[in-house]
């Protein structure tokens, strides 16, 4: 089957949140209270009742002040760091569209998703479980778009083979964000500024420290502990138990003894 990908052009986002609602709607998402925190951006953050948040991001050129939204979420990489340091089974997983989906049951609290992902998107709810953007697997797996690209009314949400949106992408002059990175991002982004502008990392990596537990320190350790066992089982058929002598004398007496 071939990948499937968002691509979201940041030069279309009218900020409407439409999407934030159709995803709320779908998932039967509960809102939630916020405050005004003197900007329009609501809520301020990904939340675990929120999947997807519009960004408010203000900026000054040449005197001007300009105002660029982007719409956050998983951005369901190819090589994505929250499966790589995942403990858990199938708490992570992969679609066959490409999607990087999450059973909530299978969730053991660990946190280890959100140091694995340079993007800062996982949340855990009140009982501990990770929730995040799956990519509406359930509508996308019956052909349907996801609910945030149905409602979106500018096109600036798009859903479809990854490389033909690359493809049409770049047919209209226009670049796309860490295309290659990451074995691909499955969300691909157009922007209106720098990476940085939008708070992305020019060049999005799984931290290294996610590297040096799960490739060095977690094998050495599941090493370390069967070797030992192994080690002790050894020791007990070729040499058998210890045993302890009557007669030793390094035996000091006890309580009863005249």
């Amino acid at each position: 089957m071939a990948r499937k990908a968002f691509l979201i052009d940041t030069t279309r986002c009218t900020a409407c949140r439409g999407c934030q609602v159709a995803c709320k709607q779908w998932n039967n998402i509960p809102a939630e209270g916020t405050v005004n925190r003197g900007s329009y951006e609501n809520p301020p953050q990904l939340t675990p009742q929120t999947y997807n948040q519009i960004r408010f991001i203000e900026t000054e050129k040449s005197g001007d002040l300009r105002w660029l939204f982007m719409n956050k979420r998983c951005l369901h990489c190819g090589d994505a760091g929250c499966m790589k340091v995942c403990p858990s089974a199938g708490a992570l997983y992969r679609t066959p569209e490409g999607l990087v989906g999450f059973d909530a049951a299978k969730c053991i609290g660990c946190n280890y998703c959100i140091n694995g992902c340079p993007f800062d998107v996982p949340r855990y709810t009140e009982d501990k479980k990770v929730t995040k953007c799956h990519g509406c697997i359930d509508r996308v797996s019956n052909g349907l778009a996801p609910a945030c690209v149905k409602t979106c009314p500018t096109g600036c949400l798009q859903f479809g083979d990854r490389d033909k949106l690359i493809s049409a992408a770049k047919e209209k002059g226009k670049s796309v964000y860490a295309e290659k990175d990451l074995d691909g991002l499955g969300v691909l982004y157009i922007l209106d500024d720098t990476p940085g502008t939008y708070e992305l990392p020019a060049k999005p990596a799984i931290p290294a420290s996610i590297f040096l537990w799960k490739d060095v320190i977690k094998p050495l350790g599941i090493l370390g502990f069967w070797g030992a066992v192994g080690t002790a089982l050894l020791h007990y058929v070729t040499v058998g138990p210890k045993k302890v002598e009557e007669d030793d004398d390094s035996y000091t007496g006890g309580k009863g003894d005249a």
